[in-house]
């Protein structure tokens, strides 16, 4: 809400010594402590007897608080970085690490309190208990998201707020959660913000969210969130470019309608564009290629002959120009991607207009590898490549009614023999 603080996250870890110091009052200031017979087991918080979770009574514990008292400054110093997983091990840790004979005093003075003094220390602790209760992850998501809705809230806590959220929606069941919530819209609304860093990791947060997660990816979409990051896309800032196109391929895997809205969008134009800026990294290269060539693979397992991105030639030459790159992995997803788009693609003229320069940009990947082949560390991975390259030219010269030569065939029959046989 306007105006208010965002609210402060809880901590689940003490120092060891406040931790000590906190048990011990715990202990001693317990109804527990005289509300049981004497010789009884007096470790309950709520005044009920039961058991220690080591199986050990209380003189035993005592018996060894007295032996480590006798152990030196050595142990105690060891201590000093403990952390506790329940409150129950506090106790007995502070118990153990006491004085027996302090205990057992403040254990008689407790025994002389009143009923009414009793019940007052029980609600003290049950309320103190409250207060140090681990929270759960829905309301640690609510926290998060109210920092989001505060318009007062700070850079600073917006920033906190998403990396929380970051790791809270990884599993699936609390990604479901955050339309109930209501995070879905203010995490959107943050993709305008006129930060950098909020708006890229506002796209790192859907697309982590939404990654195989249909129910997630089709709330996102609803939400028309793919148009701005089709925007953002188009970046200067290879940081936020990079997250906008992790939240795209995270929205539209396996998912047909958002395949189409992306289409709707222009998305491959901002493919395209990255592909042809020189200023581009080749890590944002490689994102591009990689995801047009699943987009192409989840055409054909769909049975489909034909994508409507085909129709944009530019885009498709773009691609064939990466298999000429300067990078090997940028080269082979390059070959993969014109591999599956080869198959998608008419075998008329207009289809042979689309991959003209594939021809000359093949053969001079064969040269790049052949080279290659003779650096022993790379020897491997330039024939795997090599494999990939043949195949693809056997496909175009066969698409287009260019009858591969026997010496090709068969030069590839020994690669692919080579390689993986």
């Amino acid at each position: 809400m306007a105006g208010a603080q965002p609210q402060q996250r809880r901590r689940c870890r003490f120092p060891a010594l406040l931790a000590s110091v906190f048990a011990t009052v715990l202990l001693l200031f317990s109804p527990a402590a005289g509300a049981v017979e004497k010789g009884a087991n007096r470790s309950s918080l709520l005044g009920q007897p039961r058991q220690w979770a080591t199986g050990k009574d209380e003189g035993e514990i005592l018996a060894e608080a007295e032996a480590r008292g006798r152990g030196g400054e050595d142990s105690e110093a060891g201590e000093q970085g403990r952390e506790f997983e329940s409150l129950d091990g506090m106790l007995q840790w502070a118990i153990g690490n006491s004085d027996p004979d302090k205990l057992r005093e403040k254990a008689e003075e407790i025994e002389s309190l009143s009923a009414d003094e009793l019940l007052k220390r029980q609600l003290e602790i049950k309320e103190l208990m409250e207060k140090l209760r681990m929270p759960s992850d829905a309301e640690l998501m609510k926290i998060a998201i109210a920092d989001l809705n505060n318009s007062s809230a700070s850079l600073e806590d917006r920033k906190r707020a998403l990396q929380e959220l970051f790791v809270l929606v990884e599993p699936i069941d609390n990604a479901n959660d955050l339309e109930k919530l209501g995070g879905l819209i203010p995490l959107i609304q943050e993709l305008n913000n006129a930060d950098e860093g909020i708006r890229t990791t506002s796209a790192w947060v859907l697309g982590k969210a939404s990654q195989n997660n249909a129910l997630v990816q089709n709330q996102i979409l609803r939400y028309g969130a793919l148009e701005r990051l089709v925007k953002m896309g188009y970046s200067s800032s290879e940081a936020e470019a990079a997250k906008a196109l992790y939240a795209i391929s995270s929205l539209i895997r396996d998912n047909e309608h958002g395949q189409v809205l992306f289409l709707s969008e222009n998305g491959y134009a901002m493919l395209q564009h990255i592909l042809s800026t020189a200023s581009n990294s080749v890590r944002l290269q490689r994102k591009v290629v990689s995801l047009l060539a699943y987009v192409a693979d989840f055409q054909l397992s769909a049975g489909k002959s034909h994508a409507p991105f085909l129709s944009n030639h530019h885009f498709i030459r773009s691609v064939v120009h990466m298999i000429s790159a300067p990078d090997l992995d940028l080269q082979e997803k390059a070959l993969l991607a014109v591999r599956s788009l080869l198959q998608l693609t008419s075998d008329d003229a207009a289809g042979l207009h689309m991959f003209s320069g594939l021809d000359d940009s093949l053969e001079a990947l064969r040269m790049q590898l052949n080279e290659l082949t003779s650096n022993v560390d790379r020897r491997e991975y330039a024939l795997e490549v090599e494999v990939l390259r043949k195949e693809v030219q056997i496909m175009f010269q066969q698409k287009f009614n260019e009858r591969p030569s026997q010496a090709n065939l068969l030069c590839f029959q020994k690669l692919w023999c080579f390689v993986w046989c």
